[in-house]
């Protein structure tokens, strides 16, 4: 945008009001009464039925600029998901909900919005239990063969750390766990909060927001978060947007424009849950 033109600067006022302004949801669909999001009621650190989760924060932030109220539409985040909540209705009913706040960029069930935040996997270990001096994944390595023989590293299945321990010669070391249980009462922290807590396992890898919420969750023992850079043959980083219902394009629009105008306000949420944020040119803003 040229700053040489009155339109220009005008055009540049307009954006910095958005930032502050709530969007007013009437302008373009005079019908939409709420920010009706679907959700997992049991999946911190992303949400909750009591509004805990990183996703929680974002939809009260995107309620308050749209000006409209936040309601929700939970179903347990497994394989059918998106088919029972963003694409659900009964004959003559409208849909239960409108927006799910974290999908990966390039999920095809939904249409994608613009990024919003990129993470990465982590790795976590307790304090104090022998592993202190490794502050990367290049420390955790040079361990040695006999050291990292005598470790249990835990790991959800399907995940990058699958390939990661099989690249490194580690596969005999991994523990698998299941990322969907068809068991309601699981959630994805169980894995640091009481396998690696407990001391079940020495060591697991999971994805950032986990890593990071669950690291500050969990005081006895101190887990440290060491975010792990892709990697030949393996991936680590992505990015995240949020979904809506294909065929929504000015619905689309209004989402994509919060994410434009509020990135301080997303960032500074992200922050609060200690997710491990990862810049364009791929290094990790982490705090350990």
């Amino acid at each position: 945008m040229s700053a040489k033109t009155a339109t220009a600067s005008a055009a540049a006022l307009l954006l910095a009001a958005l930032a502050v302004a709530p969007l007013s949801a009437s302008a373009q669909d005079s019908e939409r009464k709420a920010l009706r999001v679907c959700q997992d009621p049991n999946n911190l650190p992303f949400s909750n039925v009591a509004g805990e989760g990183i996703e929680n924060k974002l939809a009260e932030l995107f309620g308050r600029a749209l000006g409209l109220p936040v309601t929700y539409y939970a179903f347990p985040a497994r394989m059918a998901f998106i088919r029972n909540t963003l694409r659900y209705k009964l004959p003559g009913e409208d849909f239960r909900c409108d927006i799910v706040m974290g999908v990966p960029v390039g999920f095809d069930q939904v249409s994608v919005t613009k990024p919003y935040y990129r993470s990465t996997y982590a790795l976590v270990y307790p304090k104090g239990k022998g592993l202190d001096e490794v502050h990367s994944t290049l420390d955790f390595l040079g361990l040695g063969p006999e050291r990292l023989k005598q470790l249990r590293i835990g790991i959800y299945d399907r995940s990058p750390a699958s390939e990661w321990l099989n690249k490194h010669q580690l596969v005999e070391q991994g523990v698998p766990y299941q990322m969907l249980n068809a068991d309601p009462a699981q959630y994805p922290g169980e894995l640091l909060e009481k396998e690696l807590a407990s001391g079940k396992i020495d060591v697991a890898i999971v994805w950032g927001p986990i890593a990071g919420f669950f690291a500050k969750r969990v005081s006895a023992p101190q887990l440290v978060v060491v975010p792990m850079k892709s990697e030949p043959g393996v991936r680590f980083d992505y990015e995240m947007a949020m979904g809506v219902r294909y065929g929504e394009r000015e619905w689309k629009q209004q989402i994509e424009q919060v994410i434009d105008t509020h990135r301080p306000e997303i960032r500074a949420i992200l922050n609060d849950f200690g997710v491990p944020l990862v810049d364009e040119g791929g290094a990790s803003t982490a705090q350990r």
